[in-house]
């Protein structure tokens, strides 16, 4: 008779090998896309031990990801991982360089045109900066911002985008440093409101987005997850607002919901998707006013660069929308008067870091 304990290790055993049958599937992906198809199939390993997250063994012709990497990082990582080290299997096989140190010029030059992380250390890591300050001054705002008077909440909310805007057009001139996060939780199916939030943040929130395909290792499941892009302040803020904009949409239909003594959740995602629907157009009028006033983002080349490096295919999809329901001229209504800010105690949602300045 089979124990619990032999079934749970039964499970992991098959889960481990689901895992390394998706990074090979990734692999295969990734050599055609980044090395034109060059790169022989090595053996694959998901190797258990925890000084380093992946290694490509030339002798061998082994290519390793390990354990802790697929199991305790994002997806994303373990793919900037396998990308690091296809670079070396590249170095090794194709150019044929020997002679050089690991991580030798040759490397670094493959990396720097692929746009792959020559550090493969699956984050990148900064030093306090400029950043920081413009981030410590956009949470006073948006503390501001909660003020029970609408005039003076609506005038924090406007002073704080003003600040990013000016921030942003003020260093185009500089290349900087772009790093990455994912937010929210993968997900098999994306809802409007949802993917509403993500145009949003990449049309006022001065970060690049993309709706990423991940593999889930402890389900053994596939989803998709948000990924933005962009300097470490402007990550920040958009992470935020993401989190804000999710739950105050979630409060506002729980409102209207018992406004209009509804028993069932039927007309939830319309309402939600005119939430976030209201509160674009709020901040389309925002972004007019400050254009007026000669405050002009004409958009960051370098960023746009560096996320088509990271990501050089990508597919735009169509979907159906919910505009014509009643429900979403309501929650439309709603999300014109949204004011984003943050609260004095508190997270605004689990799914999103509180700016500086924060209980948390």
């Amino acid at each position: 008779m089979t124990s619990a304990r032999d079934q749970v290790e039964a499970l992991s055993a098959e889960l481990e090998e689901r895992c390394v049958r998706a990074i090979a599937a990734e692999w295969f992906g990734l050599n055609l896309l980044f090395f034109k198809g060059r790169l022989r199939r090595p053996a694959f390993v998901l190797a258990r031990e925890r000084t380093r997250l992946g290694y490509w063994d030339r002798a061998s012709r082994t290519l390793a990801i390990t354990h802790a990497c697929a199991l305790e990082h994002p997806w994303p990582v373990v793919i900037d991982v396998l990308k690091h080290e296809m670079a070396h299997q590249y170095v090794d096989e194709v150019e044929g360089v020997f002679g050089e140190t690991a991580h030798g010029p040759r490397f670094r030059e493959v990396c720097n045109r692929l746009g792959i992380d020559a550090r493969a250390s699956g984050t990148r890591p900064r030093e306090a900066s400029d950043e920081d300050r413009v981030i410590e001054k956009v949470a006073r705002l948006l503390a501001l911002a909660g003020s029970a008077s609408p005039h003076e909440a609506e005038a924090a909310m406007t002073a704080a985008r003003r600040l990013m805007l000016k921030h942003n057009v003020e260093a185009l001139p500089a290349r900087r440093d772009y790093g990455t996060r994912l937010l929210g939780s993968p997900k098999g199916r994306t809802m409007e409101h949802e993917r509403r939030v993500g145009m949003l943040l990449g049309e006022h929130f001065f970060v690049e987005v993309l709706w990423i395909a991940v593999y889930v290792p402890t389900t053994g499941k596939r989803g998709h997850v948000l990924e933005i892009a962009g300097t470490e302040a402007n990550l920040a803020m958009a992470e935020y607002a993401f989190a804000f904009i999710h739950r105050a949409a979630e409060e506002a239909w729980k409102a209207h919901k018992k406004t209009e003594k509804l028993r069932g959740n039927g007309d939830r995602r319309a309402y939600l998707a005119g939430v976030v629907a209201g509160f674009h157009r709020r901040l389309d009028a925002d972004a007019r006013q400050q254009k007026d006033a000669g405050l002009v983002w004409v958009g960051d080349a370098d960023l746009h660069t560096f996320f088509r490096q990271r990501h050089p295919r990508i597919v735009h999809v169509r979907r159906g929308s919910q505009a014509g329901r009643e429900a979403f001229g309501a929650g439309q209504h709603e999300g014109q008067k949204l004011v984003l800010h943050r609260p004095v105690t508190g997270a605004p949602s689990d799914r999103g870091r509180l700016l500086p300045g924060s209980s948390r």
